[in-house]
Formats: structure tokens, sequence, C-alpha cells
């Protein structure tokens, strides 16, 4: 199961990169401050998107800076959501993960096959598939939200709302299971459920500047992000 560990795995390694990052009063500030001090100053995340400057740094923290400063820009200082949100970025790259349940080889395509799953689920496995249900939304409609438009175009499918509620629903659903407080995730769940829509616009900024950021519809690009920050601000 994806769990918000990302962050407690950072050592030495981490923080010497950290440290060539920032430049002079970096030891001062790491010693006195922490390590979150470096992790949440821009000057970092500005340094490892830089061309060149991807290469030394290890997937985890590359990662968890992307998602943390992208989760601040919307006002969420949670640093648990944002460690949640790395992890998912981190598992869900893998290839194969992002379409399974953990411990299962049955592969899931479309939201709508995960819910008829649920039909027949009890226990530890509805409890895995809700988890699932959450994290597959989140993942698709935070990284790759212009295959959902296109799907929206050429088919007639579910929009980027109906995500957003499946996934918010899923997490919300998760959270309330005896499972979750086993886990040590409840507090989590609720709070990407909260703020689904908010953590998926995030991951959407990431998919657009960083992960994809050349466009071939820039203008369908520039309207979702404009439709987007509207719907947050005032829906």
């Amino acid at each position: 199961m994806i769990k918000p560990n990302v962050r407690a795995s950072f050592g030495r390694r981490e923080a010497e990169l950290l440290l060539a990052l920032v430049g002079p009063g970096g030891e001062e500030r790491l010693r006195d401050q922490g390590m979150d001090a470096l992790l949440d100053d821009p000057m970092v995340l500005r340094a490892l998107v830089q061309r060149g400057r991807l290469s030394p740094a290890p997937a985890p923290l590359f990662f968890y800076i992307l998602a943390r400063h992208a989760l601040l820009q919307r006002e969420i200082a949670d640093r648990q959501m944002a460690d949640y949100t790395a992890a998912l970025l981190l598992e869900f790259g893998t290839a194969g993960k992002a379409h399974r349940v953990e411990g299962e080889g049955e592969s899931f395509y479309y939201l709508a096959d995960i819910v008829a799953a649920l039909e027949q689920a009890h226990g530890e496995r509805e409890f895995l598939l809700r988890v699932h249900l959450g994290n597959f939304a989140l993942w698709l409609a935070g990284v790759f939200p212009e295959y959902i438009t296109h799907r929206v175009q050429r088919r007639g499918a579910p929009g980027i709302a109906y995500y957003d509620a499946m996934g918010a629903a899923g997490f919300r659903a998760a959270a309330a299971s005896d499972l979750a407080l086993r886990h040590g995730v409840g507090d989590v769940f609720l709070g990407v459920a909260d703020r689904f829509r908010d953590v998926r616009s995030a991951l959407n900024s990431l998919s657009d500047t960083v992960f994809f950021p050349t466009a071939p519809d820039q203008v369908e690009r520039i309207l979702r992000q404009v439709t987007d920050d509207f719907n947050r601000r005032y829906g």
C-alpha cells in the first residue's frame, strides 16, 4: 500500500544535495531549522528543474520537492499530503503499478471497473479497492489531464469533474475503514479527499510544466488551466 513515507527516507545523501543547491548559509539553516527548511526553499525547486540538474537528485527527493511546492501553491501546507502525493508518483510511475491493486494480478484501466469490483468485495479487498479508486483517479486526472480531455471530445467520456468526485469518494470511504487506522493512513486519506480537486490541480501544474511541457494543443491546455483555476476559486 502507498504510504506517506518518502520524506522519512531522506538522509545524508539528500541533505548534502540540498546544501549544494541552497549555497551559503545552508548548513546553519539545516542545523537550526532541520531539513524541512531546505526542502521548502523555492531556490531548491528552481535548481532541481533547471536543465541538467535532474540527474543528481534521487527520485524520492525530486518528486517530494515537486509535490511539496505544487501543493504549497494551492495553500496546502500539510507535509503528509505532499509525502503521499510523492509516494503515489513514485509507485505509479513504475510500469504496470497504476493498474493493479496491491497483491492482485487483475488490471484495472477504468474507474468504472474498480467500482464494479467493489460490488463483490468485502473486508481488506474492499478497502484496497477503495484506496486504488482514489489513487487511480488522482493519477489519471492529475498527471494525464489531456488524455481525459481528448476522451471527452472524441468519445463523450466523463470529464475531470467525474474523476474528482470518484477519487474523493474512494479516499473518504477508505478513511472510514478500521484498516486505515491500522495502517496509519486515515488522516492523509481524509486530507486528500477534502482537497482532492486542489491536489489534482497541483499535479496538473507539474504535468504541464515538468512532465509534459510540450503540448500538441497549447490553446486547449490554457483553456483547461483557466477553467480549473476559476472553479477552484469560485466553484
